[in-house]
């Protein structure tokens, strides 16, 4: 396989072998190497059994379908399968050329020549066999079928483009396309994007089969349905990222809003351009057009109808509030909701929230099915008990993440302290409140009721048991005995470093005598 230049090939050279100059179709038919001269080329590496291949191919073949037309522009699959039926089953799906999967020599050849370490892996060459990128597979998710013919210019020019629409954004550059002005209601009505200037507008990011889109989702519908009541200016438009339409379909059908139609190429591109980082996210555009806050899914959750309509002034009033919920915080008002106003034992025994007032509490948030969670729970057990054998005015609450009774009562089964009971309501709105974003999270409560800190497991870690009662006063204690020791143990290495370099001295002068004995004999 020759290369032209440094950065260039002979597509003729890299794709053939010794008694094959041809590429296949999917029906069998055989296609001269040679007609693809003076056309554009992408390398495909891909395998059926490659999850996010699989979900990177029809993204592809769109953009093959639209490109291709232009006459100037092919693609080569080159399969990373492990045998003909699976080679022969994903190829069906493809509407372009293929290495045949008896070639492996040759498949492999490019394989090494191209460094592919990872799969889908889409390199793009151009008409004189020059490089186009080797990051075809990021290109065609961010920019499709626009970003043709793929070159750094051209990804520049798109790139610019969005930052003069950004900078001139109006619901209907955020939500139109070239192909279409509209967006859908759950019963197939197509409603113009031009309906919705002048309103407030939340573009809810979601998934179906997440189980955070799930729990967000009869907040937000009661939020909505509150504001519309209210006669306020303000509609949702679902940006659906889902893979599956069925889902899609069924998830919507529950919505009271708009929506995107499915796979509408618009999706991934306002997820690009939002920077979608978080799912669910609920991006807040205001009646001018303009971005009014990236993400207020946790606000909703929180204030509700209160946080409407997400002005600056607005967040702080809810900053205001917040402040106050946090100065008037007990044990009881982030533990009861309702009928719901108490904890289990092991036996599965009642213990009422009111009979814990007063005690030093940690909240711990955690799962069987989470490695992190499981290798630190011996530490915590640990920890616990040395606690409780000196302090019984202390207690430690489960907040399970799991995702069945049976992991549940598996994972607890191994603590020797009180839990809130599987699938708890109050288990969500804890996570709010002390804005738990990963496990294992472990919360430290006063005996007032009020939190300490957020990252006690941090703590647990470091100090064991040493750390209770976790606050800042006990903090400073620990430091100061950490540094009167550091200093202990610099005295001693001192002493022991003064006698360490007398005995180096008198080594040394030895050393010295002796070196000058030999070399007076010498």
């Amino acid at each position: 396989m020759a290369a032209v230049e440094e950065g260039s090939h002979d597509v003729n050279s890299i794709l053939s072998s010794p008694g094959r100059d041809f590429l296949i179709r999917n029906n069998g038919d055989k296609v001269e190497i040679q007609s693809l001269k003076g056309k554009k080329v992408g390398l495909y590496f891909s395998g059926s059994w490659c999850g996010p291949c699989r979900g990177f191919t029809p993204d592809l073949v769109e953009v093959y379908n639209e490109c291709a037309s232009k006459g100037d522009f092919e693609i080569i699959f080159i399969s990373r399968d492990k045998d003909d039926e699976a080679f022969n089953a994903y190829f069906s799906k493809m509407p372009w050329l293929a290495i045949p999967f008896s070639d492996s020599e040759t498949r492999d050849s490019l394989r090494n020549l191209f460094k592919v370490r990872g799969i889908p892996y889409f390199v793009i060459i151009d008409e004189n066999g020059k490089v186009v990128t080797e990051k075809g597979t990021t290109i065609v998710r961010e920019y499709g079928a626009d970003a043709y013919p793929f070159t750094l210019e051209k990804i520049n020019e798109l790139k610019e483009e969005e930052e003069k629409a950004r900078q001139n954004q109006s619901i209907t550059s955020v939500l139109t396309s070239r192909t279409r002005d509209f967006v859908i209601s759950n019963d197939g009505k197509k409603v113009p994007v031009s309906e919705l200037e002048g309103k407030i507008v939340g573009l809810y990011f979601f998934v179906s089969a997440f189980d955070s889109c799930d729990d967000f989702q009869p907040q937000l519908v009661e939020f909505y349905e509150k504001l519309k009541t209210q006669g306020e200016s303000f509609e949702v438009v679902a940006i659906p990222l889902d893979d599956d339409e069925n889902s899609f379909k069924q998830a919507f059908g529950t919505m009271p809003w708009l929506s995107l139609p499915f796979k509408d190429k618009s999706c991934q591109k306002l997820a690009r351009y939002f920077e979608l980082s978080a799912l669910p996210t609920l991006v807040i555009i205001g009646s001018d057009g303009k971005t009014l806050h990236p993400n207020v899914a946790e606000t909703v959750e929180e204030h509700g109808v209160l946080a409407y309509p997400f002005s600056p002034e607005k967040f702080k009033e809810l900053e205001e509030i917040e402040k106050a919920k946090m100065e008037a915080q007990t044990l009881e008002s982030i533990l009861v909701k309702g009928e719901l106003d108490f904890v289990i034992g092991k036996d599965g025994t009642k213990i009422l929230v009111s009979d814990l007032v007063g005690k030093h509490i940690l909240i711990y948030f955690s799962a069987h099915w989470c490695p992190p969670c499981r290798a630190f729970l011996p530490k915590l057990i640990e920890t616990y008990q040395n606690i409780k054998a000196k302090d019984d005015a202390f207690e430690l609450i489960f907040v399970s993440s799991d995702s069945d009774q049976s992991a549940f009562d598996s994972y607890f089964a191994e603590m020797p302290w009180l839990a809130l009971p599987f699938g708890d309501e109050r288990s969500n709105s804890l996570n709010r409140i002390f804005k738990v974003s990963g496990i294992p999270t472990l919360v430290a409560i006063g005996p007032s009721g009020k939190t300490i800190v957020t990252d006690a497991r941090d703590l647990v870690m470091a100090h064991g048991a040493d750390a209770y009662p976790f606050t800042e006063e006990r903090l400073k204690e620990i430091e100061k005995k950490n540094d009167e020791m550091a200093k202990c143990a610099l005295g001693e290495g001192n002493e022991k470093q003064g006698k360490d370099d007398s005995k180096e001295e008198e080594s040394h002068k030895e050393a010295r005598a002796c070196e000058g004995d030999v070399c007076r004999k010498a």
